[in-house]
């Protein structure tokens, strides 16, 4: 939500998208961290491996306290002195900020002519009243963005990104890579796959369009999901037997899946969501 309401229209899927970049950063050096941490006496390692994470958190808090506040929040506050001065500043050019604050008076129910820098805002206007409107008695417009929205998220869980990522080393063991320090290595592959590809979506969801990479995504998604349970089969039928054509698919899959996932579903997700909305 925040990344949408500063960020300028040219660039807001790039940088709405880069939640899910920094999130899968985030797991690539979770599993970096454990590959290094998993060599050091049990005791040990699984204590660093969770205290590890709070470095990155210190450095967020510190961030934190040099970000703008939401332009539309202030205006919504009656702050429109604040509001112009971030727009100002997040916006391709002054046309572009009057232009955002124009639209966002507009929703918070402000003259657009008013100028002044602190102004009273109608109580409805604070956003009292959204609940009821968005579930009780939403437009069929408003209805239908409501549908689509919570659709995409509900099939962006149910695809099974989750268990494919968390249970990976179990595939893995399945698959008849039981050393663990090839199953660690092959999971920090997941890891990689996942973030170069998120990073590849970031760079082309405003050039190629959203709709196009979620459907290539979800293609994609099918097929690797297809040929994984395909491999799996085949192992658990020939129990006893490695069979290694059957154990390399299943590792590019697995790879193939959440690299699909990560060019579409996973980061269009939340640029939808943030631009559907009035």
């Amino acid at each position: 939500v925040y990344s949408a309401e500063v960020s300028p229209a040219s660039s807001r899927g790039f940088l709405t998208s880069f939640p899910e970049v920094f999130i899968n950063s985030g797991i690539l050096l979770g599993y970096v961290s454990n590959y290094a941490f998993s060599k050091l006496p049990l005791h040990l390692g699984w204590r660093l491996m969770l205290g590890v994470g709070a470095i990155p958190s210190i450095f967020l808090a510190v961030g934190v306290l040099a970000m703008p506040e939401s332009p539309r929040w202030l205006v919504m506050q009656g702050r429109l002195g604040d509001a112009t001065r971030v727009l100002d500043k997040t916006s391709d050019s002054k046309e572009e900020s009057m232009l955002r604050l124009a639209d966002i008076k507009e929703a918070a129910g402000i003259p657009e002519h008013c100028t002044d820098d602190v102004v009273q805002v109608a109580k409805r206007s604070k956003g009292q009243d959204v609940w009821k409107d968005l579930l009780l008695h939403p437009t069929p417009a408003v209805r239908h963005i409501l549908i689509c929205v919570v659709g995409i998220h509900f099939f962006q869980q149910a695809s099974g990104i989750d268990a494919v990522v968390l249970y990976s080393p179990r595939i893995f063991e399945k698959a008849g890579i039981t050393n663990p320090d090839k199953k660690l290595l092959c999971t920090v592959a997941v890891g990689f796959v996942k973030t170069v590809f998120i990073l590849v979506a970031t760079f082309f969801v405003d050039k190629v369009g959203r709709r196009p990479l979620l459907l290539a995504s979800v293609a994609g998604m099918i097929l690797s999901l297809t040929g994984l349970g395909l491999g799996l089969t085949i192992i658990d039928q020939n129990h006893g037997h490695r069979i290694m054509w059957a154990a390399v698919l299943c590792l590019t899959m697995v790879l193939l899946y959440v690299a699909f996932f990560s060019i579409g579903m996973g980061p269009i997700t939340w640029v939808y969501s943030s631009e559907i909305f009035p």
